[in-house]
């Protein structure tokens, strides 16, 4: 344990972690590395660990992006398949959280509703709800690794005359562990990720399933398997799992570029293998690139028992959808996978010595830190790439920013922009997709700028340098104080 303290021992901690996902696994582990002697908690309002992969239970559910980058660089994905399902990733956050005895210092069923800073006492004041009972902690740090979505509440779709329906209406985040579709009539809306991921699955028992969609979306088949383990058996393990990450940065890393230099030949190839089927009407990466492995989506459509439309809701009837041309659409079952809710910091009430902390009219610090919030870190991940390497940015630039408090006896940090340049920031996105349900939802993300410290996260190679040696000094203000722990280090 290098000398933490397991988060069963008290109230008060140095760092607090909110979410026992990916990202909060991920901050742990750089806690306890980059900082001995530092006590933390990880707050988890589920009863157990994985966010995500806990929470989505539909048919296939699986990851979009290869597990040796999504994977976390300190424990190394060990397998041959890039893509795994939800299970088997769940299982992989377990064991890590285990192996490095992270699992110790997470309160499960601890949902945080509102947190306070106090500029007085230089702390982090949380109200918890543990397990029914209410609970105050406090920290002087905190580590929000809670996603960008609403985990108790899914997004309403807004789909004409859907009451109408008299089947079943399913939405994935919250999928019925006893939902049967065998050889029932199933249309999917939507065509992002979750619904490339549904068609295949569903149809292996069900009648009929049709993905209906407004827009095409961009498919890229990849087997699923690497073809690196040759490697394996000449390099070192540790060598090995070093180089295949590297490769896989660079090989996500080149191809965005190159579909954003060249967009025609990039859809051109993108579109090459499932023409007339899909001809989406935007540029590769102005969403999120859906990914199949070994070309499952495409087989389904082949055996007959799946087929995509593509057209507009006239309205939802008794017992399917009627389209804007004219084709009825019959159903048992229809799965509205149309987005996510979005949602920042987990649905915690931010307070700064009692007033309301606005997220999303403050500027992004370096997309680590917000704007005039103390002591505060959002891990925040990349559309472009895996989400994990976001994380390992972010974790990395934490626990730079700790030590660097320590070493100069500073009890905390605060992201500020200098009332001279405040006129000269031009805003830009903070995510860079147009994706509906982001473009045409409620404005929760905060705001990034056209120059730095304050612009929208770009790559991992960048970011990852400015974690480790990029200058902490500009845009950040600094607070004196007695001591940066609320504990004392322990032997």
């Amino acid at each position: 344990m290098n000398g933490h303290a397991t988060a069963q021992s008290g109230l008060h901690f140095d760092v607090i972690i909110v979410g026992a996902g990916i990202s909060g696994i991920n901050s742990a582990y750089h806690i306890q590395d980059q900082l001995p002697g530092f006590s933390y908690a990880i707050l988890e309002a589920r009863e157990d660990l994985g966010g995500t992969w806990d929470l989505f239970r539909y048919p296939g559910i699986r990851s979009d992006s290869d597990l040796f980058t999504f994977g976390f660089a300190f424990n190394p994905w060990n397998y041959s398949n890039p893509i795994a399902d939800g299970p088997s990733i769940k299982q992989y956050i377990r064991e890590t959280a285990q192996k490095y005895s992270i699992d110790k210092n997470i309160l499960f069923r601890h949902h945080v509703s509102s947190a306070n800073w106090s500029k007085a006492d230089n702390t982090w004041s949380l109200a918890v709800d543990a397990d029914g009972a209410p609970k105050t902690l406090t920290t002087r740090f905190m580590i929000f690794g809670t996603g960008y979505y609403d985990y108790k509440e899914a997004l309403q779709a807004k789909i004409p005359g859907l009451d109408n329906f008299q089947g079943q209406i399913i939405h994935p985040q919250f999928w019925p562990e006893d939902l049967d579709y065998k050889n029932k009539k199933v249309v999917i809306i939507g065509s992002g990720a979750t619904a490339i991921t549904l068609l295949p699955n569903l149809a292996n028992e069900a009648a009929n399933v049709t993905m209906l969609q407004r827009s095409p979306t961009y498919i890229q088949s990849i087997p699923n398997r690497t073809n690196n383990r040759r490697l394996s058996c000449l390099l070192p393990t540790g060598l090995y799992h070093r180089l295949q990450r590297a490769i896989w940065i660079q090989r996500q890393r080149i191809f965005f570029l190159f579909c954003q230099c060249f967009p025609s030949i990039s859809a051109w190839y993108l579109k090459l293998a499932y023409d007339p089927h899909f001809k989406p009407n935007y540029d590769p990466w102005d969403q999120r690139l859906c990914v199949c492995p070994d070309g499952d989506f495409f087989a389904s459509l082949r055996s007959g028992k799946a087929n995509v439309c593509t057209d507009t809701i006239k309205t939802v009837t008794k017992k399917g959808i009627t389209l804007n041309a004219g084709e009825m659409l019959d159903a048992d079952i229809i799965i509205t996978a149309t987005g996510l809710k979005l949602q920042i910091a987990g649905g915690v009430a931010l307070t700064v010595d009692g007033e309301n902390f606005d997220i999303s009219s403050k500027y992004m610090w370096n997309g680590v830190m917000l704007q005039d919030l103390p002591n505060a870190a959002f891990v925040i991940g990349y559309t472009n790439a895996s989400w994990t390497l976001g994380a390992e940015a972010t974790a990395q630039c934490i626990t730079r920013i700790i030590k660097t408090l320590e070493s100069r006896k500073l009890v905390a940090a605060v992201p500020h922009v200098k009332d001279q340049d405040a006129p000269l920031l031009q805003e830009r996105p903070m995510v860079q997709l147009k994706s509906t349900y982001i473009i045409d939802g409620p404005r929760v993300f905060p705001r990034a700028s056209d120059r730095g410290p304050w612009l929208p996260r770009d790559h991992y190679g960048k970011d990852i340098r400015f974690a480790t040696k990029g200058n902490l000094d500009d845009g950040l203000e600094f607070v004196q104080g007695p001591s940066l722990r609320l504990r004392k280090k322990l032997a």
